[in-house]
């Protein structure tokens, strides 16, 4: 995965597989959505904000400032939103605040340059304290892989910039070398709230599979008597309701039927997919 959006996944395997955080629930829905009134443990959402991309300059042997052509740096503005019961304690909230900061810059490879957190709140409806907060990552994207900076534990390097190695029309890069030789191709998308929603995968498939991580294919609301449908399949000419193959991907449609609602594009949530030839 090449890309920004993918640091709130990475980040959350990262801190889930982390033993001091086995007690609390990881997830990228953000902000969180209580999913038991009154909450009983503790949860973490992790998402981004906004980011900003700007050139990179390094000094020369002479102390002036270069333009690097094919590196740019970012600041990516992280959130957190931490959830815990009353019974916690409004502490519970600043010591995993803490630890999740400092987990991350002593033992991951992520550049941490700020980070800051609100007061605490009262959510009444779930019994539930919240602590908001954020942290600020440096990151340099460039082509080379002989970089000092590494970001191998949630980023890829491969973060190509500048219009000469953009240009698909002279350069191949290693990743759609691959791609063709694979059966199939696996990828992610965040929601937005959109009634329908068009991936393209690079190719005219002829089998998909989505679902949602944070979620079981089929969530019941048993005191509103309604389903919710996290899990889609399709393939040429037949499928399960929502999902439909295309030219170049797939397009889903959060369809309502009866009782069952699909739920392939919510706001906010993340979706894994995998596309076969």
């Amino acid at each position: 995965m090449d890309s920004i959006v993918a640091l709130p996944a990475r980040i959350v395997e990262w801190l889930s597989e982390r033993e001091q955080f086995k007690n609390i629930k990881f997830f990228t829905e953000f902000p969180p959505v209580m999913k038991e009134v009154p909450l009983r443990r503790a949860i973490v959402a992790v998402g981004i904000e906004d980011m900003k991309i700007v050139d990179k300059f390094v000094a020369n042997d002479d102390g002036v400032l270069e333009r690097q052509e094919y590196c740019r740096t970012a600041n990516i503005n992280a959130r957190l939103s931490i959830c815990v019961p009353y019974s916690y304690g409004g502490t519970a909230c600043h010591e995993i605040f803490t630890d999740i900061i400092d987990e991350l810059i002593f033992n991951s490879d992520l550049n941490i340059t700020e980070s800051s957190c609100s007061e605490i709140q009262s959510d009444r409806d779930t019994s539930a304290l919240v602590l908001n907060g954020k942290f600020i990552i440096s990151a340099d994207f460039c082509p080379a892989e002989i970089l000092d900076n590494n970001y191998f534990s949630f980023l890829d390097k491969k973060f190509f910039c500048a219009s000469h190695i953009q240009n698909s029309d002279i350069h191949v890069s290693l990743q759609e070398k691959e791609r063709w030789n694979e059966s199939f191709v696996q990828g992610y998308y965040f929601g937005t709230g959109t009634a329908t929603r068009s991936i393209t995968v690079g190719f005219e498939p002829n089998a998909v599979i989505i679902f949602c991580p944070d979620y079981s294919p089929c969530e019941i609301d048993f005191a509103n008597s309604k389903n919710k449908i996290y899990y889609g399949t399709a393939i040429k000419g037949y499928g399960t309701r929502g999902v439909e193959l295309t030219s170049t991907g797939f397009k889903t449609n959060n369809t309502t039927n009866g009782s069952n609602k699909v739920s392939l594009n919510d706001m906010g949530l993340s979706y894994v997919y995998m596309a076969f030839k």
